[in-house]
């Protein structure tokens, strides 16, 4: 991030990635010293000053009205998701005091008892930094069934999705298109950012993954939002083969909460056996043992 904040950085990267020819401007052959649109050539098309736009993409200006951001929403081809992250960061307050440690986030009972409810559905609980919180066994055993199963109950050993998809051998083999489930994790931490700009485990968070993989540093620098409600993923599972999977996503309001991601297969269909099958095989094992002190009664 730039000394002027989240909001200049993403109007920058997302103004350097529109040509003139995108939004119908004539260039004349002329030499650009650097790629995008010019600072005035968006202004113009968005119906507002050079100037104003300067001091908003310079952080100098902290109350646009929605009417102003929704032009420069606008201009810059933004979709939904982008349109509503350009909001939340021109809304975010100024730090006024280093911000302390975030508190550990925990899985309430009812949100226990939901994974309970739907054992034979894989489900994990993803806290706001994609830390996994908890998960049922057929969650466990399709995403990380290499991991321990009771890492998610402590805190200092939890996986963490995002690590997961970008430093973990086994969480890129299991994406048959690996590419765009590491762009979904990166739109998604992008939003998450955006909601929480003072989360100082986020922050390092990214810049861990930024320092330690190439690819996420690239996407991260991109700037593209992504909002994972819905997304369908061919997996490659060492143990049930090739399923096609809809990952769902089910967050709390405001996105300030857990979020509980399920994974479903069409109904009949290949992939809805296999995922039977791994819920077979993920299931506990009945003991065909007696019982200590049960006696063999013979007729």
């Amino acid at each position: 991030m730039n000394k002027h904040g989240h909001l200049a950085d993403f109007l920058q990267a997302r103004r350097s990635q529109l040509r003139p020819q995108d939004v119908g401007l004539q260039t004349y052959g002329e030499r650009r010293r650097v790629p995008g649109l010019r600072r005035e050539e968006l202004a113009m098309l968005a119906g507002i000053s050079a100037p104003y736009y300067t001091r908003l993409e310079q952080g100098q200006s902290r109350n646009a009205s929605r009417e102003v951001l929704d032009a420069v929403a606008s201009a810059l081809r933004l979709d939904e998701s982008e349109r509503a992250h350009l909001h939340t960061l021109a809304r975010a307050p100024r730090r006024s005091r280093a911000a302390g440690r975030p508190p550990v986030e925990r899985v309430t009972p009812a949100t226990s008892a939901l994974l309970a409810a739907i054992e034979g559905t894989p489900a994990v609980v993803i806290g706001r930094r994609s830390d996994v919180l908890a998960w049922n066994r057929p969650g466990h055993g399709l995403f990380a069934g290499h991991l321990d199963p009771d890492s998610p109950d402590d805190p200092g050993r939890r996986p963490n999705m995002a690590r997961l998809v970008f430093l973990d051998a086994h969480t890129r083999d299991l994406y048959s298109d690996w590419p765009a489930k590491a762009r979904a994790v990166v739109g998604n931490l992008r939003l998450t950012a955006g909601r929480f700009p003072d989360d100082p485990l986020l922050a390092g968070l990214i810049g861990e993954l930024a320092m330690r993989s190439p690819e996420f540093a690239t996407m991260w620098a991109d700037h593209r939002i992504q909002a994972c409600d819905v997304a369908d993923y061919e997996m490659r599972h060492p143990l049930v083969g090739t399923l096609a999977v809809t990952q769902q996503t089910l967050q709390s309001p405001q996105g300030s909460g857990p979020s509980l991601v399920v994974a479903t297969a069409a109904p009949g269909s290949p992939s809805a056996t296999a995922l039977t099958l791994l819920v077979h095989t993920t299931a506990p094992q009945e003991s065909t043992q007696p019982r200590h002190g049960a006696e063999t009664r013979t007729t």
